[in-house]
């Protein structure tokens, strides 16, 4: 296969813009489109937010946004501001990835956290050894050209 039908592949597939993309841009693959119901939750990002939807009905907060509970599926769901704060649950070293724009990035630390609001996260660490993680590590949200990553709370470690 070639690089224009793995990026188009990689990217959601399908499409028949190529590798330029809808609007003659060359898409960016880590990030996701904004639709009008998530649109909320990337405009706090780009603030420098956390946002997470909690239902009115059972009072559990969830993450990703849906426009249901996918606790009780009641539609009495809100946006709020999230503390920030969470534990690390998982996470993997990556030292090698072929596809844009991860290979500049590697070695990186794909990861899932717990937020202190209850839901688990897929997210990145940044400024952390990874000989230095450990499950329950304490972290706090940091964000990345409008992306939320996690970081390690008592700096650099």
């Amino acid at each position: 296969m070639d690089a224009t039908s793995t990026d188009a592949r990689s990217s959601g597939g399908g499409s028949d813009a190529g590798a330029e993309g809808i609007r003659g841009e060359r898409p960016r693959y880590d990030r996701p489109e904004p639709d009008a119901f998530t649109r909320p939750y990337w405009e706090a990002a780009a603030e420098g937010r956390l946002l997470l939807r909690r239902c009115g009905s059972c009072g559990r907060a969830h993450h990703y946004p849906r426009e249901f509970c996918p606790h009780c599926w009641s539609e009495d769901v809100a946006w709020e501001r999230a503390s920030g704060r969470a534990t690390l649950y998982t996470w993997s070293v990556v030292h090698r990835n072929d596809l844009a724009p991860f290979g500049d990035r590697v070695p990186y630390v794909p990861a899932v956290v717990d937020l202190a609001e209850g839901p688990r996260m897929m997210t990145e660490l940044v400024a952390a050894h990874p000989e230095s993680l450990r499950a329950g590590l304490d972290l706090e949200v940091a964000f990345r050209e409008g992306v939320p990553v996690f970081r390690p709370v008592h700096g650099f470690q």
